[in-house]
Order: structure tokens, then sequence, then C-alpha cells
């Protein structure tokens, strides 16, 4: 089944609890931290976390795109977090190791990320302890781009690793998402899109959330 993780980053914020009750049938929760310093954007943090952790049954996706993460994740963990991912550049592959050991210390699933300009290989040292990988299909730091279709070789090759070393561990997508370019990510192996504002623009959020599934 497809699996869809809208990103609160495009949600109305004076109304964030409404808005993260709005996608209850979803499968994830999307939650983007930004440092300002791994990208050029400053977005929310563990406080808002706890706070929507309140208000959703559904598993949080917390996606760090912080240097260092090694030094947060078990913060985002006990914050409510149920999946916690780790971009491959922001630390030495010795830290990242270790955050995804910490993450699973604490009975919570974990991942890693990459960027547009970084190779298909550079998820390999990690995936054995990945419960998802999480290929970004715009540069990471702000919503609303247009969808980088460039990436989805990347997507396939990633789900051939996945397949041969880690058949449980999921793929995932993020970036212009939409009811079109959907297809084109399920069909180069993502069986979880995230999403932002095709599902928070949509007049009927629970009707596109379903359209998202293919």
């Amino acid at each position: 089944m497809i699996k869809i993780a809208p990103s609160i980053l495009s949600a109305d914020f004076a109304y964030l609890g409404r808005d993260v009750e709005a996608i209850a049938t979803a499968d994830y929760v999307h939650f983007d931290v930004m440092d300002g310093i791994f990208v050029p954007n400053i977005s929310i943090g563990i406080p808002v976390l706890k706070s929507i952790r309140k208000v959703t049954q559904l598993p949080i996706d917390a996606h760090l795109m912080i240097v260092q993460p090694v030094h947060y994740v078990e913060q985002f963990c006990d914050a409510g977090a149920d999946l916690v991912t780790c971009h491959v550049e922001a630390d030495t592959p010795e830290n990242i190791h270790l955050a995804l050991e910490k993450i699973h210390s604490k009975g919570k699933k974990a991942g890693v990320v990459v960027k547009p300009n970084t190779r298909a290989e550079a998820v390999l040292p990690f995936i054995k302890e990945c419960d998802l990988i999480l290929v970004m299909t715009v540069e990471p730091g702000f919503g609303g781009q247009k969808f980088m279709a460039d990436m989805m070789p990347k997507v396939a090759q990633i789900r051939k690793y996945i397949d041969e070393r880690n058949p449980a561990c999921e793929l995932e997508v993020d970036g212009g998402v939409d009811a079109v370019t959907c297809h084109e990510c399920i069909k180069a192996g993502a069986n979880v899109l995230v999403a932002g504002s095709a599902v928070y623009k949509a007049a009927d959020i629970p009707e596109k959330i379903k359209e998202l599934r293919g």
C-alpha cells in the first residue's frame, strides 16, 4: 500500500491542532525540522512536536534538516516522534551511525535522507540500519518547490538496493509531490509520499490523500 505523509510545514500554524487532525486519514505526520545552518531556513522543533503529539494518533515522521543530528535525536524521540530521519550530509558517517543507534535504543524507527546532489550509493553504509530512506525531490529548506523528475532514477536505484539488502525498509520521497507527480514516484519504487501544499491547499483533504495514493 502507498502511504501518505502530509507535511505540516504547509499547515496554518495559527490552527495547527486543527490542521493535524484534518489529515487523520493519512499514514504519517511529516514533521520538518530546519536549523538555519544545514538548510537556509528555520522551522519548528521539540516544543511543537510535543504539542502535536497530543492531538494525533498517527505516527510522527521527524525529518531533521539539522547539523550534527546525533546530539538531538534522543530528544525528538522523547518528544513523541515515532520515526526520525537524519541527512547523510549532516555529519560524519560515524556520527550518523551513532544517531541511528540512539534512535533505535529509544524503541523508535530510524532512517537516512539524501539531498538531490547526493548519489544513491551514499545510503549503502546505513541501509541495513534503516527502517526508511528518504529521497529529496527538491532542495531541502522550503515548501512549495517544483518537483525534480530527474531524481526518479535515484529513487529506482535505492529501491533496488533496498530490495537486495533490507526489504523491510520503506522508501519515501519528499518535495513537489502532487496528484500528477505521485505516479512517477510510485513507478520509481517509492511507497511513502510526503506532500505539503497538495494536501493543505485541497478543498477536500481526505479525498486528496486518497488521490495521492495513486
